[in-house]
């Protein structure tokens, strides 16, 4: 099992949840971040006078899937929230090394 987050453009996520959806996709955890990458902000002029904005806000997806779905979410998401300009995100994938629905006690595969 793999845990995938995905920290995108807030404009961005109407259509990486309708790509999520379309290939299988429902169960997720989304919230709305702020941070910054290598662009380091945004400069802004107001009146006259700059400033930078240093926390951009974004959209931070997570989702647990099975390990042969890894690849068919991460496409999604990148096809749906690429615009080609920086700061439209990145995705990180990392090991889970068990799952428990609380519910039932499943555990692994069977409680995603």
């Amino acid at each position: 099992m793999k845990s995938i987050v995905a920290i995108i453009r807030q404009e961005k996520y109407q259509d990486v949840k309708n790509a999520l959806l379309a290939v299988g996709c429902e169960g997720m955890n989304v919230s709305e971040v702020k941070g910054r990458g290598s662009q380091r902000g945004i400069k802004e002029s107001y009146r006259g006078s700059s400033y930078c904005i240093d926390l951009i806000p974004k959209t931070r997806i997570e989702i647990v899937v099975k390990e042969e779905g890894v690849d068919l979410i991460v496409n999604a998401i990148k096809e749906a929230a690429h615009t080609g300009n920086i700061g439209d995100g990145k995705i990180f994938i990392y090991p889970i090394e068990n799952v428990i629905r609380i519910r039932t006690g499943e555990e692994g595969d069977s409680a995603i």
